[in-house]
This record gives structure tokens, sequence and C-alpha cells, in this order.
């Protein structure tokens, strides 16, 4: 069964979800932080770059946010070139249809530089990027997640029975206003009319207040943002399957209960308060699972491991058989291993949010069957298990599995990890070895001056230890060659690669 743990502190809120004590996902709530993702904002178009159909816009954030063409939505794309044809005395294009749309209309005839537009961030800033824009605006409710200006109607996979989806359907066709669309969400499977028109009309008021206050808004604002982000969790999380919300703080677990009470009251007696000795996480063993959630190897049930190695431009995951042997033959129990790599593989990826482009190096597999076996289970897994959108590919030439994952804010590594400071990011660092050659190199540059010089050497401990017992000879070298004395000083705050050289 799944669990919902809170735990708030005066610093952070942090929450986690678990399925039969396995931790499936973590977030952090920072509360001097804020959130970007989801929020609406009255944008300032400062730079439209028609050679990559991108407009970048001012939110009021460090870094300007960039707006695609593709992330502009059809409708509002056409009401701003007729706009700008009307204030140019021009005749406005005839509108292309939706699939010739992209490619057809170029980004400066439907942005202008210094004007206003409504903005939602739908990526973080991630790197040296700004936060991604769009104006394919979406409000995610309990039952459903409104489009305002998509009119289109997408059905959650998880819901299968073909008769659910087309009451469903037909529902969302009644209620929805005119020229809006929806996701059906999986928490809608066998809810009343009564329950989704509440969700739909909610969120209609929610969107029409934000079109109100955009157009009074000052340039940059805030429009607006969704709830706290514990609310959110519960918001996605919470269905049949959640067996407890569990908050260690009684504040948050009155916010919590009157929060699940509103929305969904059948649920309201599973927000419990924890009162233990013991901090949450670690009773609830979630604290070490997300120290092992930062480690680049993850070990299987069967003796097997994950290597998972990631960069800015993509994610690689190596399968290993490890330790297991299994019982029958080669062939079985590579599939096994396989098979349990897949599985943990889509956990991981939702643990860690890693998104993008993702290269699965599964072990080879002798039989076209079990590659085909191993392709729909991974399919099937991330199908149920995944809320975010992937498309994987078959098993390649080479025995690799592509896919790529939508990415959705920053991964677990950039939100608790720093670059290290000694490799800067390099994942290594150089051997003594290495360093002390290099700082010989330097000193014997240093020497090339005038001769009789007193040169001192200031390096780290180690450093010192080896040039004084195993490169000796190099510093009497110097000293005969350039007709210099030298001086080796130790300097205990120094790092390998950290040397000072004084002359006198």
């Amino acid at each position: 069964m799944k669990k919902i743990l809170i735990n708030y502190n005066p610093w952070q809120t942090r929450i986690a979800t678990t399925k039969d004590d396995a931790l499936q996902n973590i977030y952090f709530a920072g509360h001097i932080e804020n959130p970007l993702e989801r929020v609406f904002f009255k944008g300032i178009v400062t730079k439209v770059l028609p050679g990559i159909q991108t407009a970048f816009v001012d939110i009021g954030q460090d870094k300007a946010g960039f707006l695609h063409i593709s992330e502009i939505d059809r409708e509002l794309a056409i009401d701003k070139i007729k706009d700008h044809a009307q204030l140019d005395d021009e005749e406005a294009p005839v509108a292309p249809s939706a699939s010739k749309f992209r490619q057809a209309v170029d980004i400066s005839t439907i942005l202008r530089e210094g004007e206003p537009i409504l903005v939602q961030v739908s990526k973080e800033p991630v790197y040296e990027k700004g936060a991604k824009l769009t104006t394919c605006f979406t409000l995610p409710g309990r039952f459903i997640v409104l489009m305002p200006n998509i009119p289109r109607i997408g059905i959650s996979k998880k819901i299968e029975e073909r008769e659910e989806r087309m009451r469903l359907r037909d529902i969302l066709k009644k209620l929805l206003p005119e020229g809006m669309g929806a996701i059906i969400r999986t928490t809608s499977d066998g809810r009343e009319e009564h329950d989704i028109k509440k969700d739909v009309d909610f969120l209609v008021d929610t969107w029409n207040s934000i079109q109100k206050t955009f157009a009074r808004a000052e340039p940059k604002a805030r429009i607006h943002e969704d709830i706290e982000l514990p609310l959110q969790i519960v918001r996605d999380h919470l269905d049949q399957d959640v067996e407890q919300v569990i908050c260690d703080n009684k504040d948050m677990q009155k916010k919590v209960y009157q929060f699940v009470k509103s929305i969904a009251p059948e649920f309201s007696n599973r927000v419990l308060l924890y009162e233990g000795q013991s901090p949450l996480f670690e009773h609830m063993h979630v604290e070490k699972q997300i120290e092992a959630a930062l480690d680049r190897k993850v070990p299987l049930k069967s003796g097997g491991s994950l290597i998972i190695e990631s960069t800015e431009a993509m994610c690689v995951i190596d399968v290993n058989t490890g330790k297991f042997i299994g019982k029958k033959s080669l062939e079985d129990t590579i599939l096994k291993t396989n098979l349990e790599a897949a599985e943990e593989t889509v956990r991981q990826l939702r643990l860690r949010n890693i998104g993008g482009l993702i290269v699965i190096d599964f072990i080879d597999m002798a039989t076209s069957a079990n590659r085909t076996k191993l392709f729909k289970f991974f399919e099937k897994t991330l199908r149920e298990h995944d809320k975010f959108q992937s498309v994987v590919l078959k098993v390649s030439e080479f025995g690799l599995v592509q896919m790529t994952r939508k990415r959705s804010g920053k991964t677990l590594v950039q939100q608790l990890t720093d670059t290290c400071q000694c490799c800067k990011g390099l994942g290594f660092v150089k051997s003594l070895e290495t360093e002390s050659y290099t700082i010989l190199r330097a000193l014997k540059t240093s020497c090339m001056g005038k001769p009789d010089e007193q040169v001192t050497l200031h390096v780290n401990q180690e450093v010192f230890d080896y040039i004084t017992t195993t490169e000796y000879n190099a510093i009497l070298d110097i000293e005969k060659q350039f007709k210099c004395k030298i001086m080796l000083v130790t300097q205990a705050q120094f790092k390998y690669s950290q040397y000072k050289i004084e002359k006198k």
C-alpha cells in the first residue's frame, strides 16, 4: 500500500510517497523559496528571434524566460497576427490549419518587443537556461487538468475500460465551456458527474480570475500560482491505493485534513498525526533511501545493479548482473535481471526526476522473443507507474533502449548537491603524482631568473612528503641547473593542487 509522508521543519518541508515502504517520490519546499513551475506571469517580450522561432520574455527573474513558437496557443497567435496587421494597416494573412501552423507562421508576426503577454512557466530554470514558458495553459484540479485555451479532451491511460472512458468524455463535453479542453485524471475513474462538475466550475472560475488580474497587473507581476506543495502532492497522489497521509506537525496535519475534507471527504480519516520519538523519515526508513538516491550505483534484489550517469544533455543507465548466477540457463538469468532492472529504472527515473534523453544498456539477450518481452514490460511499467510523458524506442542494433522523458524542474542531484570544489564537477581529481609534477614544472620555470636566489615553495603536506621522498633528486637538479637554493614548506590548509612560490 502507498503512504504520503509530510515532514515539516521551520526551514523546509519534505514530502515523500512510498509504496510497500520503498521510496517512490521525494519533494522539497523551502520556506524562503519561490518555485516557478506552473506560475502565471504578466511577462514583457524583450527579444524576438525569428531564426530560432523563440521569444525571450522578462518575468522579473534573474534570467528571461524563453517562449518557443511550439508553445504558443494557435488562437492566441492568430489574434496577435490580426492585431499587429491592423496596427500596421496591413491585411491579416489567412490563418493556416493547425497541422501547418507552426511551419507556416513566423514568430515575429505574432509577438512584438515590449508588449505584455500572459505566460505560464512549464519548466524551472536549469543550468544556464532561463525558465521555459508556454501560453498553452494548464490548471490542475482533483479530477481534471483544465486547458482553458486548448479545446481538446485527453484521458489518463490508466483508465482502461472503454465504457468508462466514453462516459467521462461525454461528461466533460457537456460541462466544459466552449473553447476549453481538459485532461481527465485517473482519480476521475468511477466518479459521479456532480463531483467532476464541482472541479470544472472551480477551475473555470480560477481561469476567469487570472484573466481579470492580468488586465490590471503591473508588468512582470506574478499573476497566479498553485496551492502550496504539500497540498499539491496530496491532491495529485491521493486515491484508493493511499493507505495513510502522515504528518509530523500538528498545524500541517490540520491544514492537510481540512484540504482533504474539502476535496475528498471519504479520505479524511486517513490523514494522521505522527507523534513518535524518532523523526518521521527515519522511522519510515526514508532518510537512508534519499541518501541512496544520490549514489551512481543502485543494487538490485537479485544481486545485479544499475549504474546511473547523468550529464546536462542525457542520462545513461548500465545494467550489470553482478553476483546473480540464476538457477537455469544463462538466457533466463539475463532476462530475469533485465526485467528487474526495467522496473527499478522506472522508479529511479521518477525518484531522481531524470528527464530528457535517456539511454539504457540492458544486458544483451540472444533471443528476439526475450528482447520483445523486455521492451513491452518496460513500456507497460512506465505507463502504469510514471505520470510524465515518455517515448520508448525498441532495442537498437547495439542492444540499447533509447527513450525520452518529459523534464520537470530540477533533478534530485541538482536539488541536494553543489558542484565539488575540488574536481569542479569532473567527478575525479588529479593524482598526487600528477599534481606534484605540475608543481615541479612551475618551480623550474620560476627558477629561470637571477642566480643565487632563495626560492621557497609552499605545498600541501602530502605533496611535500612525495617530493622529498620520491623526487628529491629533482629538487637538487633544479638547484644545480639554475644556481639557486630551494626551501620546501608545508601548508596544512592547502589542497593537492595549491602551491605558492616566493623568491628572495
